[in-house]
């Protein structure tokens, strides 16, 4: 059945917290056992008082209190054990539910790109909080109450057999009845309730109101089956007992039992009302967790540390759709420590080529290398946390300007804030503000200007200190002024890193160790910016269209060539 592989799945995504899942399943079963005892002690007691003279000898008495002392047990038992699931199940539940969210995070974050023209990310946001919602809440219903309900029938039911075999039998027949046709008013309402999901506002009542009205006939059939249950043993107990095939604290006792499996039952209603709801927000979770990330970690992938920062592309080639290369045959090296600008029209392979480089993408042919080695063979986690990236627009989260910082490195101290802030220039905005570094940034950091949202983000990344940057056209969005002070707070990070450099001005690259000029997904040109100037090729086009070169292009082509400049 498709809700009960749904709900297995569920369980198996407890994951490390097995060893107590366990636990809770044999204090469960502990749980069940002592109130499957509870009843056949209270008939004893019965039993034991209905058989008594009037003067009770002494081992009557004895017998009576031994009883007694023995139900009592089991009633604490009953209230600690009890006690102690519901406490551990929760904590659980918590744990778990924090671990579920995360995974789910970083496993959105490394679906393809072709997988967000279909999705939006806040439907994505809601899968995640309503499916980590509905599995906290079905994992502690499952300790608490589910699982004991289980046991109770599936194991302790059929052992009222070996206590008496008529009532056993009554119970058994009643339970299967009332199982079969909640079974079939389940099947219905799960019918109906995924054709819900898929209306919107004034249909969501109407299609919904079918599945209230089949829940309500549950709420009647336990109610009916509770009263018959009761009504059928107290009947035939009386017909048993006058043929002297049955006792007082046997018809009491099992009444108990009846009372007791039809709250299981009850309890096992709830339960399929819960997975009925549920489904259809497990299943798209679900769906979206088994969607196949376009990059992943091997199983024998190993962490590299801190690397040294030497960057190696070796005929890499990577095409989005398969027909139309986004970069073709790419091959160059950045030494550690230095400076490369990638330029070139939009659509060239800029930002797709270093999108290889912090495995956004894994390339199809070719290799990317860091100190060596292939950055296939190493973790994600590994290899993006040796690198640094600014963007263009910088992204700051809803909290604290401190939560901010620390996304690269959630150890950081107060002091190693204030040296990362000050570098990139943005401290003493930092200390004018009457909570400082616990000062809220509002949504996409909306209260701060653009030019702090910048120097933000680029503190963030000296703080997280990785020996390789990229700056993706990390000031083109800036008025002068603030471009100056975002310049200055570049040359900061900029040091000791190998840096790559996404520009289309190309005054923000005059000072870069090389240029890779790109056209088509290929380089074009490769060199110093005066290098490339005097070549006289389509970096030199580029630089002219910028009004960076004084002279027309032609005429250093003509003299290149030994001809006479025009006049």
């Amino acid at each position: 059945m498709k809700l009960l592989r749904i709900y297995f799945r569920v369980l198996a995504l407890l994951g490390r917290e097995g060893r107590l899942a366990w636990a809770l399943a044999v204090a469960n079963l502990a749980l069940a056992s002592a109130m499957f005892v509870e009843p056949i002690l209270f008939g004893r007691i019965v039993d034991t008082l209905a058989n008594a003279h009037p003067r009770v000898s002494q081992i009557a008495w004895r017998d009576l209190m031994l009883l007694v002392g023995a139900w009592v047990s089991f009633g604490i038992f009953i209230i600690v054990c009890s006690t102690l699931v519901a406490l551990h199940a929760d904590r659980l539940a918590h744990r778990q539910y924090q671990v579920v969210r995360t995974m789910f995070f970083e496993h959105v974050l490394q679906l393809p790109l072709s997988y967000y023209t279909g999705s939006h990310s806040g439907r994505l946001v809601k899968v995640m909080i309503t499916g980590t919602n509905t599995l906290w809440a079905l994992w502690l219903s499952f300790f608490r109450e589910h699982f004991a309900s289980i046991i109770s029938l599936i194991v302790l039911l059929p052992l009222t057999l070996f206590i008496n075999w008529r009532y056993g039998l009554l119970l058994i027949l009643l339970c299967t009845v009332f199982g079969v046709v909640i079974a079939l008013v389940v099947r219905k309402v799960e019918q109906l309730q995924s054709t819900v999901e898929g209306h919107y506002t004034e249909e969501v009542l109407r299609a919904q109101i079918p599945v209230l009205s089949w829940w309500a006939v549950t709420t009647v059939i336990t109610r009916t089956s509770t009263t018959l249950t009761m009504l059928s043993i107290l009947v035939l107990g009386v017909w048993f007992y006058l043929r002297g095939q049955t006792s007082v604290g046997e018809i009491v006792m099992f009444m108990s039992f009846a009372t007791l499996l039809i709250g299981k039952l009850d309890q096992a209603v709830h339960f399929a009302n819960e997975i009925v709801m549920d489904a259809p927000r497990l299943a798209e979770f679900f769906d979206v967790l088994d969607t196949e990330p376009a990059v992943r970690d091997r199983a024998d992938a190993m962490d590299p540390g801190h690397m040294r920062g030497l960057v190696e592309f070796k005929d890499v080639s990577f095409s989005y759709d398969g027909k139309r290369p986004a970069v073709a045959d790419l091959s160059f090296t950045a030494l550690p420590g230095e400076t490369v600008a990638l330029v070139g029209a939009t659509g060239a392979g800029k930002s797709t080529a270093l999108a290889l480089l912090h495995r956004a993408f894994d390339p199809q042919s070719g290799t990317v290398s860091i100190d060596g080695m292939d950055i296939r063979a190493l973790t994600l986690a590994g290899v993006r946390r040796n690198i640094g990236v600014v963007f263009q627009e910088a992204l700051l989260f809803n909290r604290s300007l401190a939560e901010n910082l620390r996304v690269g490195k959630p150890d950081a101290t107060e002091e190693e804030l204030r040296a990362a802030c000050e570098r990139a220039q943005i401290l003493d905005v930092i200390e004018r503000l009457p909570q400082g570094f616990d000062t809220n940034a509002g949504e996409r950091g909306r209260l701060f200007s653009g030019g702090e949202r910048q120097r933000l983000s680029i503190a963030r990344a000296l703080l997280k200190d990785p020996p390789i940057l990229i700056l993706d056209e990390a000031t083109s969005a800036l008025d002068a002024l603030t471009e100056t002070r975002i310049q200055a707070a570049l040359t900061e990070v900029m040091k000791g890193r190998t840096t790559f450099v996404i520009a289309h001005r190309l005054a923000t690259v005059r000072n870069a160790d090389r240029i890779l000029v790109f056209e088509s997904g290929r380089i074009v040109e490769s060199g110093p910016f005066d290098e490339l100037i005097e070549v006289g090729g389509h970096f030199a086009e580029l630089a002219r269209s910028q009004f960076m070169v004084a002279g027309p292009i032609k005429n250093r082509q003509q003299r290149a060539a030994g001809q006479p400049a025009e006049t």
